[in-house]
């Protein structure tokens, strides 16, 4: 019911929620419950569901946006690792056939057995206010798995902005160029502090995301000039990839030219197609087997 989605949002509510199960509040796991339930709302819409999703959600909290979610899409995982909230949400989502929670870390569930378990092997969208304590590591995985078709998610401001950075400023990094080739990112919209119980110090976003990777012929070489490129970002390119690289400098610094680019130019200001030139041809010079298997 919308009622009890709403309540679930009010704050007065949620202290009574709490304190009626002996539930403390983790500053460990950095747990912030909405009391905005515009926030909810928006991200069901952002998300797309239109009744025929699989939703796979991760923490769900109170159930502030899961119950939003189930009335939106065909069903509902939801994991969570504090069962210390089992008997809130055994409340808080009572009467939902279509929400399954699951008591687990996400960070080390099987999430292809998940997906053909729950989903029958079709690929879900996640909607979710991430554990800002793991997001990173998070992200990583639900995007590496490739089984799901898009990702709306709550995260922190700064960390939106990297998600989404271009080559060349200040927030773009080697997790922004992760996230560029396994998906197309983009903010939706911000989320104050206020919205939330107890009050963060930071300002959230809430980015979706269109998952759809990037075909690269050498990846796990693609992927260690990025973090020998952002390793140091004050160092030229030549400096940055020369312990990557099995090169003397002055061959490094051909092959760097022969790609279009200066070897005083600095990682930071490269995208993905310098870096996959970049790795296209230094397996070329050497050979895929000289860096351990670059397709993986």
């Amino acid at each position: 019911m919308e009622g009890e989605d709403g309540r679930l949002c009010d704050a007065r509510y949620v202290r009574a929620l709490l304190a009626r199960h002996g539930f403390h509040f983790s500053r460990a796991r950095g747990q912030n419950f909405l009391t905005a339930d515009w926030v909810p709302q928006s991200m069901v819409r952002c998300a797309g569901l239109d009744g025929t999703q699989n939703v796979f959600e991760v923490g769900p909290g109170l159930g502030a946006l899961t119950r939003p979610l189930a009335r939106a899409a065909r069903r509902v995982v939801t994991v969570e690792v504090d069962v210390s909230l089992r008997p809130v949400l055994a409340e808080t989502l009572a009467g939902l056939g279509n929400v399954d929670v699951l008591w687990a870390d996400v960070l080390t569930l099987d999430l292809p057995a998940l997906v053909a378990t729950y989903f029958a092997g079709r690929r879900p969208v996640v909607c979710a206010n991430l554990p800002y304590a793991v997001t990173t590591p998070v992200l990583a995985r639900l995007l590496g798995s490739g089984l799901f078709e898009a990702l709306t998610v709550m995260v922190q401001k700064e960390v939106a902005q990297r998600l989404c950075a271009a080559p060349g400023t200040s927030a773009y990094g080697a997790f922004s160029v992760y996230v560029g080739v396994h998906a197309r990112p983009a903010i939706a919209f911000d989320v104050p502090p206020d919205a939330f119980l107890p009050r963060p110090r930071v300002t959230s976003s809430v980015v979706h995301m269109v998952c759809q990777k990037r075909p690269l012929r050498h990846e796990t070489l693609f992927f260690r000039l990025v973090r020998a490129a952002f390793g140091q970002r004050r160092k030229t390119l030549l400096n940055a990839l020369a312990p990557a690289l099995p090169f003397p400098k002055d061959a490094l610094s051909e092959l760097i030219a022969s790609c279009g680019l200066a070897p005083s130019a600095r990682g930071e200001t490269l995208g993905i197609p310098e870096f996959e030139a970049l790795s296209d041809a230094a397996a070329a010079q050497t050979g895929e087997s000289g860096f351990g298997g670059a397709n993986a």
